[in-house]
């Protein structure tokens, strides 16, 4: 019973042990960690301590050579050290003794307490062996269920922190719980707050607890503390929304009482002017009957005119057209009366427009219009004609100067009109014989007045009828109605009115296409010439600001487009204002067609404008549209508004500054590659999506300026223009104007910039740049070229190689003639001071000296020279490029992005070929493996291939090596039969060489390349490690076979992912992992693991029993899982259950399915992408 007893709490302990490593490790307390695994070594606890030391040996986690330079201790320690560690030593031991005293009590007290629960409860073995049964039982389900609970809490973790602290106190782990407290600063593990979390012997109280709770206990109460919380959130929330409520509640209130009041005053309002309508519409019954009265005196006159016009004519002709005295008398009178009847009128149409009854409109419609004719005859005709309003006063500006025709009547005869020509009041027509040229005066401005008023009366018929009409129109036929619209617009009184029919101008389509929106702008642009500037923007300007926020983009686009156009049409300071604010909003909005329209117009816009008092603003928008994530947007943002900017502004010096910084800032606020201090990589950033795109759009306007760089150099320059050198802008900056530029010492800021801000700012960018990033080294490649175009060649032979030769590290090849004293300073602090400085140089300024500098088209001849010194002179001599090899090799890479620089690179690589270094030739090698992936199919078979066959043959074993490595990159790039038979021949020469590290290269080559080449060359592969695999392993070097056996298995696991055919599984990869199986010693447990799947999938379950049979004949688990515990292994442990599963399910699946199944399944556990990485870990390995 003590024997059993003792072993239980053996295993609590471990228990126990194991949750605090647990905790340790997963809350990163490494410190601690690290004194508890070396007092658990000295206490003899080594089955304990596993977990740690498999942790703290892992080269992965803490790699050996740190390791060892941190724990190498000084040599020549002297011996006052020695005397203090001798003290400190006995000190140790003294605190030993005292812990083991203590341990000794505990011990026995533990002991004591045991007995007593084995005397208070006999049966307690039972309990604990099914406490222990249960807790194993439920360990799964448990470990399903953490995750669950999320992260910890702070005063979860100062809980656990105390209970962790308590536990090592109480084992005797004193300096494992003194170095605890160290590592957790943020809390003061001395002093543990009184919460039901606070109890003596915490952990183990904890640890009893989890065994003695269930499953069900445990999730119950954690979703129980969960809806607690929910609650307590929501009961907070629903409070805010409560105290909202009461307020929007109060508010409503006052509002409520306030609409009462004016509604009660609307009410009597509304009382009042009921009677008053009464009063007015008794007074307009008596007006109408006098003017009824006045009309019929006026027939009769018209009657007694032409009576007594008759009569003169036939008794003299000399009074012919002349009224007779008695009824020139009568139509004075009659004149006088329609005096006293004009106010009449007018308060008439007032009370009408006030009454606005349709029936009354009716009525007073058919009793104002009426007709008098005289007799027929050709002699002679006056009618006069009346019409009234079919509206009483519809418009404040209606004159009721219907019968008014009388009234300036001179004793002459002459008749002068009265009365608004836009009025809707009756009129007067008067028709006199041709002959008559005094009545033709008299008779012509009745004629307009007429005329206006019937146009008028239409212009209000149309604007009524537009409304309904328009809906009722086809789409594609609604622009016929434009001319209605645009002229009742312009026509009509009413800006009620024409606001509407504006309004259905601008949405007269749904969702205009581009045609039918240039028919809608033409119309804008007809409308706004008629009305002038003060109605475009009192009436089309604010339908455009209310449309900027439509939900159709077509609609929005049509304001975007409309902007510049109407711009020309309103006063200056409204373009500036307004309508610089309607397109601000545009170039925020979230369709790629309006910021692009917008764009467009604020470039139409900008030479609009009074002056630059908006220029900043401007300058802000046009870095905004620069930096747009549509390429669209920013293609004419930098062709048409950024040049718009400049020649408005005239700013440029501004725009280059912010233009630089933006630059840089873009590329600085990124985090570096590598956080370890003193490495080249600390320097270098990565950039994000948004930084590489700011970057890259940033560099394409700094080549859009350069036109206006240029010109504004040659402006501003301070020495005459030599005629020798011609008129070109190219041959401006020559060499006599270089020398004067340098012997001078006239300031010439605008020329100087270009080499003493802009390359340097473009230098400082480039070391900012890791290798990846090829395409913004492109740009800015672009961009010197473009300088270099624009400036003429002595300016890049002059200026500009000096600057890039300084900043790569080679001054020695660096001119400094052409530069005045002042600017050499500046250039020459380019230089790298430090080696990483030196290295950044290489590694970044390098590719832009040969592609942008020397990559100019007349400076091919210099760029084959400094090539053969950077690659074979500087190498032999032992110079600074001797020791950053792998960089210039990088460098010549990016240059051979570009096709035109192939023969110049060539030529170097055969020179390096065919010379005796061995160097050299490792050198070419590397040099050709690197540009594969930028050369052709025939450049590959004319110039790569023979070099690298070339090479294989030599004798030197490390150049022969460095060879295979680039024949596996032209494999992987290039499918065509020819190249993968003389791949495959040059291989086989290789494997018969028969060495191991020959071996080893070709089938790493090979490995790398199968997922990218030909199925010829993957049944090669294999064919070749059939036959490597078939053969008996020589030797005793149990490290060589690990080596060949993990390079096969790599190769068969990236051969797995790929398609084979059935003869190639059966014959050749299968029998394969066999042979590998058979010599277990030297494959590693996962790529056996790795292997028994494939197998187990590509044999259909036939194979499923090989690794269990050859372990049990050996002594050894099959799955190792005793080795790696069950953790490591469960997601393949998963799978292989998943697959016998489905093995014994009656219905299967379809062949397809199936393949494409274990296809996915063979890729997952391939590791793939490990392998590729341990393929680059390889070729660094000494062979």
């Amino acid at each position: 019973m003590e024997a059993t007893g003792a072993g239980a709490g053996e295993e609590r302990w471990a228990s126990l042990c194991n949750c605090v490593v647990n905790f340790l490790l997963e809350e990163r307390y490494h410190l601690t960690a690290l004194e508890l695994l070396q007092e658990l070594q000295e206490d003899g606890r080594h089955a304990h301590a596993l977990r740690l030391r498999s942790f703290f040996s892992d080269p992965a986690l803490f790699p050996p050579d740190l390791v060892a330079r941190a724990s190498s201790a000084p040599p020549g320690a002297d011996p006052q050290s020695l005397l203090e560690e001798k003290i400190a030593a006995e000190e140790k031991l003294a605190l030993t003794d005292y812990d083991l005293r203590l341990a000794r009590e505990d011990l026995s007290r533990l002991k004591l307490e045991l007995q007593k629960q084995k005397e208070s409860s006999p049966d307690g073995s039972n309990a604990t062996d099914a406490l222990t049964n249960e807790g194993s039982s439920h360990h799964d389900k448990r470990d399903a269920k953490i995750s669950t609970l999320g992260p910890l809490k702070d005063n979860e973790r100062k809980d656990l922190n105390c209970a962790v602290k308590e536990y090592l106190l109480l084992a005797g782990y004193r300096l494992a719980a003194m170095t605890f407290i160290e590592e957790v600063p943020d809390q003061d593990l001395d002093v543990w707050i009184n919460s039901s979390a606070c109890v003596p012997d915490a952990l183990r109280r904890y640890y009893y607890q989890y065994l003695s709770s269930t499953t069900e206990a445990a999730e119950e109460k954690i979703s129980i503390l969960r809806e607690n919380e929910t609650l307590l959130k929501d009961n907070e929330s629903l409070g805010a929304e409560k105290d909202a409520l009461i307020k929007s509640r109060e508010v409503a209130n006052s509002q409520i009482a306030a609409l009462r009041k004016s509604l009660e005053a609307a009410h009597k309002d509304i009382k009042e002017k009921e009677k008053t309508v009464q009063d007015l519409k008794q007074s307009l019954d008596v007006q109408r009957k006098e003017l009824n009265d006045c009309r019929a005196e006026i027939t009769s006159l018209k009657m007694h005119i032409e009576g007594t016009r008759s009569s003169k004519r036939l008794s003299s002709g000399d009074t012919d057209g002349l009224i007779p005295a008695n009824s020139m008398e009568e139509i004075v009178v009659l004149s006088s009366e329609h005096d006293n009847l004009k106010g009449s009128e007018s308060i008439t149409s007032k009370l009408a427009s006030e009454v606005s009854l349709a029936e009354g409109k009716k009525k007073d419609h058919e009793n104002m219009e009426s007709s008098l004719e005289g007799s027929p005859g050709p002699e002679a005709e006056v009618s006069c004609s009346t019409a009234e309003n079919s509206g009483y006063g519809t418009s404040g500006e209606d004159k009721s100067g219907t019968n008014t025709c009388f009234e300036d009547l001179s004793v002459n005869g002459n008749l002068h009109g009265s009365g608004n020509s836009q009025g809707d009041s009756d009129s007067i027509s008067v028709y006199l014989t041709d002959d008559k040229v005094h009545t033709e005066k008299v008779e012509s401005p009745y004629k307009q007045k007429s005329s206006d008023k019937m146009a008028l009366e239409t212009i209000k018929i149309v604007s009524d009828a537009l409304p309904k009409i328009v809906p009722y129109v086809l789409i594609n036929h609604r622009e016929e109605l434009l001319p209605l619209i645009i002229c009742a617009i312009e026509k009509h009184p009413d800006s009620d009115v024409r606001d509407s029919l504006t309004h259905t101008l601008f949405n007269l389509i749904k969702r205009p296409d581009g045609q039918q929106r240039r028919i809608i702008m033409d119309a804008c642009v007809e409308l706004a010439k008629s009305v002038g500037e003060m109605r475009t923007e009192t009436e089309l300007l604010p339908q455009c600001w209310e449309q900027i926020n439509h939900q159709y983009e077509e609609r929005r686009l049509l304001v975007a487009q409309s902007c510049g156009e109407l711009a020309v049409y309103v006063r200056p300071e409204i373009r500036d204002s307004l309508i610089l604010s309607i397109v601000q909003q545009l170039v925020e909005d979230s369709a790629t067609v309006v910021r692009e329209a917008a764009t467009h117009n604020l470039t139409l816009l900008l030479p609009l404008f009074p002056n630059l008092d908006k220029y900043y603003k401007v300058e802000e928008l046009m870095f905004q549209l620069v930096c747009d994530p549509s390429g669209a947007v920013v293609n004419v943002a930098l062709k048409e508004l950024v040049p718009a900017v400049v020649r408005w502004g005239d700013k440029l010096d501004q725009i280059l500054r912010i233009l630089l910084a933006h630059i840089l800032a873009s590329a600085q606020r990124c985090p570096p590659v590598s956080g370890v201090e003193g490495a080249i990589d600390s320097h270098l950033r990565v950039l994000g999506e948004q930084e590489r795109w700011n970057i890259d759009v940033l560099l394409r306007m700094l080549t859009e300026l350069l036109p206006f760089i240029h010109q504004k150099a040659i402006s501003t320059c301070p020495f005459a223009a030599d005629p020798s050198t011609g008129t070109m802008p190219e041959s401006y900056f020559s060499k006599s104007c270089l020398k004067l530029y340098a012997a001078g010492d006239t300031e010439w800021s605008a020329f100087e910039w270009m080499h003493t801000e802009c390359l340097p700012d473009l230098i400082k960018l480039a070391c900012l740049l890791p290798a990846k990033e090829d395409n913004l080294r492109t740009v800015i490649r672009k961009y010197l070229l473009d300088v270099s175009g624009r400036y003429g060649i002595d300016y890049l032979e002059h200026v500009m190689l000096p600057v890039f030769l300084v900043a790569a590290g080679d001054i020695d090849s660096s001119d400094f003639t052409y530069f005045p004293l002042a600017t050499q300073s500046r250039v020459r602090g380019l230089r790298p001071k430090t080696s990483i400085a030196e290295k950044l140089g290489i590694v970044c300024v390098l590719p832009l000296l040969l592609s942008g500098i020397l990559g100019y088209p007349s400076k091919r001849q210099q760029l084959e020279e400094y090539l053969r010194k950077l690659l074979i002179q500087n190498t032999k001599d032992g110079s600074f490029s001797m020791h950053h090899t792998a960089e210039i090799i990088d460098a010549v890479r990016f240059l051979c992005m570009f096709e035109e620089h192939h023969v110049a690179v060539f030529n170097i690589v055969w020179e390096m070929v065919v010379i005796s270094d061995a160097n050299l030739k490792t050198n070419a090698a590397a040099l050709l493996k690197a540009l594969v992936p930028y050369i052709s199919v025939k450049v590959a078979s004319t110039h790569v291939l023979p070099a690298l066959i070339t090479l294989g043959s030599d004798q030197n074993l490390t150049v022969k090596y460095a060879s295979i490595e680039a024949f596996g990159a032209v494999a992987q790039h290039f499918k065509n039969d020819m190249v993968v038979d003389k791949i495959r021949i040059q291989m086989d020469a290789f494997l018969e060489d028969g060495s191991h590290e020959a071996t080893v290269s070709v089938i790493r080559a090979l490995a790398v390349a199968v997922p990218h080449t030909t199925d010829r060359l993957r049944e090669y592969l294999l064919t070749k490690i059939f036959k490597l695999t078939s053969a008996p392993p020589t030797g005793n070097d149990i490290e060589r076979r690990r080596e060949i056996a993990n390079v096969f298995c790599e190769a068969l696991r990236a051969v797995d992912a790929t398609d084979l055919p059935a003869t190639s599984v059966r014959d050749l990869l299968l029998p394969s992992i066999q042979n590998l199986l058979k010599d277990l010693d030297a494959l590693d447990p996962a790529h056996k693991e790795a292997l028994e799947v494939i197998a187990r999938e590509r044999s259909g379950g036939k194979l499923e029993s090989l690794g269990k049979v050859m372990g049990a004949h050996l002594g050894i688990a099959s799955s190792m899982s005793s080795f790696f515990g069950e953790s490591s292994l469960l997601v393949k442990k998963e799978s292989g259950e998943q697959h016998d599963t489905a093995a014994t399910t009656p219905s299967q699946p379809t062949p397809q399915t199936q393949q494409e199944n274990t296809r996915f399944g063979r890729i997952m556990l391939g590791g793939f992408g490990d392998m590729l990485r341990g393929k680059a870990k390889g070729s660094d390995e000494p062979s």
